[in-house]
């Protein structure tokens, strides 16, 4: 196997139909405001996990996908799909030196790799 260890889950991603509406709830059940505010992302950093509104779409995904944080996407991407998961969206760049992926795993579960 290759060493690609990952960090752990840091990032938890909530499609939802409205950021707008969804902003202001998520703000208060975690009790901070969001630090990163714009039409394609809502994150808040709420001790060290990253919990992000995205906007969903028939095509995107629906329920809420936990991402991993790996040094090496490309590496763990392989490691994992050896072992039997399913690439669902092959890495992106999100911006800056970010690039996120995610896939499936035997059961359809979907699990996310985010490496900075």
């Amino acid at each position: 196997m290759a060493d690609s260890a990952t960090e752990g889950v840091k990032t938890i991603l909530f499609p939802v139909s409205d950021l707008a509406a969804s902003k202001p709830v998520y703000a208060a059940l975690l009790g901070i405001q969001p630090q990163a505010d714009a039409e394609y992302y809502v994150g808040f950093d709420a001790a060290g996990q990253q919990i992000g509104l995205v906007p969903g779409s028939p095509q995107a995904e629906t329920v809420p996908v936990a991402y991993w944080h790996v040094t090496d996407i490309q590496a763990k991407l392989a490691e994992v799909t050896a072992a039997g998961a399913t690439v669902k969206q092959a890495p992106r760049n999100v911006g800056g030196s970010r690039q996120v992926a995610t896939f499936t795993d035997p059961d359809g579960n979907v699990l996310g790799l985010i490496q900075d």
